[in-house]
């Protein structure tokens, strides 16, 4: 919105050329969703309070892990709400709105924080742990990851070909199974995301680790001059997603100020189901699939111990782990959690760092 009022005017002065650049832009999109996260989430905790919307944390799924976080029960939650609007005014406010990888990204983050949100919004009403089942989760996960395969399917600018880490000059078409592909991310982005959101900061900082990296990529895969210096794929208007990403990265350091150890609030299924999509969304957009395995790879780690541990007592009848996911496990085990967290943030930075080492390795 404020790069159609001010760019325009670099015609009458020319500091407003300013306002063209990306980099410029991103950076006041983070300071800005900061600021309105760092401002709202103590009146939104006032408000959560007054209504009683608290974290109920289950006794049946591990009683010894119920014992280490009972004194969590009751926590403000959905938090989400104030990081995804922060995230939304600030895109609106700092990046081309009518960009279309900027619009079906915010589709994607709006769509699954509603989703998220009912799903808090019946585990607060219902007074119970459980909020939507599965079934209605991954339908709601599914159309969307169909309408965004679609939107790339028919998008002039973007094949469906994959960009492997560590070969230049060949990309690998799946063709329409590309859609299969594309549902695929996102459903897992989503919910690696999800599962990871167990611990008091885990979920938001490895989210601001993989903002920052996929905001980086975004204006280099937007850039001619330096994606074709790199011999990465270059996408017309991509760039702009890095001033989306900015905002995210603005909003989730805001919101870690109130919910680093000891949490002041939860960001709930509406903050971390959203954060995930939006991720996926980003990285399908810019042909940087693969690496979200590695940028990621804290989510990663953190569902496959899920997937692992099911197939174990389902085909074994034991478990792998104590308990799953994976940072649980590690509480468990008599590690603190504020020791889990930090430790698995330190693993998430040198995530971040190889992952753009690849942008030279190939």
């Amino acid at each position: 919105m404020l790069y159609y009022i001010f760019y325009p005017l670099h015609k009458f002065l020319f500091a407003f050329n300013v306002f063209k650049y990306i980099t410029f832009r991103s950076g006041l999109a983070a300071l800005t969703s900061f600021i309105l996260t760092l401002v709202f989430i103590p009146i939104f905790i006032k408000k959560v309070k007054e209504i009683g919307a608290g974290q109920n944390i289950r006794r049946e799924y591990c009683d010894d892990l119920y014992k280490l976080h009972s004194i969590k029960q009751g926590t403000p939650t959905m938090g989400g709400i104030v990081i995804v609007s922060s995230i939304l005014i600030s895109t609106l406010l700092w990046a081309n709105f009518l960009n279309r990888y900027i619009l079906i990204t915010l589709f994607g983050l709006i769509w699954l924080a509603v989703i998220g949100f009912m799903d808090d919004y019946i585990k607060f009403s219902k007074k119970r742990s459980m909020g939507l089942t599965l079934k209605e989760k991954f339908a709601a996960q599914l159309f969307l990851g169909l309408i965004v395969g679609i939107f790339i399917y028919l998008d002039p600018y973007i094949n469906t070909k994959l960009d492997v880490p560590f070969i230049k000059n060949e990309m690998f078409s799946l063709g329409i199974f590309y859609l299969l592909f594309v549902i695929i991310v996102i459903v897992g982005a989503s919910n690696a995301v999800n599962l990871t959101d167990g611990l008091d900061g885990l979920a938001i900082g490895s989210v601001i680790m993989v903002a920052c990296v996929y905001a980086i990529l975004s204006y280099i895969t937007g850039n001619i001059k330096f994606s074709q210096y790199l011999l990465v794929p270059y996408i017309q208007g991509s760039g702009e997603l890095a001033v989306f990403c900015a905002a995210m990265i603005g909003a989730g350091l805001g919101f870690l100020w109130y919910n680093s150890y000891p949490a002041s609030i939860f960001m709930g299924d509406v903050g971390s189901l959203s954060l995930g999509g939006a991720i996926g969304i980003v990285a399908i957009l810019i042909k940087k699939e693969l690496l979200l395995v590695i940028v990621g790879g804290i989510f990663f780690i953190e569902a496959l111990s899920v997937l692992l541990q099911i197939f174990s007592v389902r085909l074994r009848g034991r478990r792998i782990f104590k308990i799953a996911p994976l940072h649980h496990h590690f509480q468990l085990t008599g590690m603190h959690e504020s020791k889990v967290i930090i430790r698995f943030w330190i693993i998430g930075i040198i995530l971040m760092l190889l992952t753009l080492m690849t942008l030279k390795l190939r």
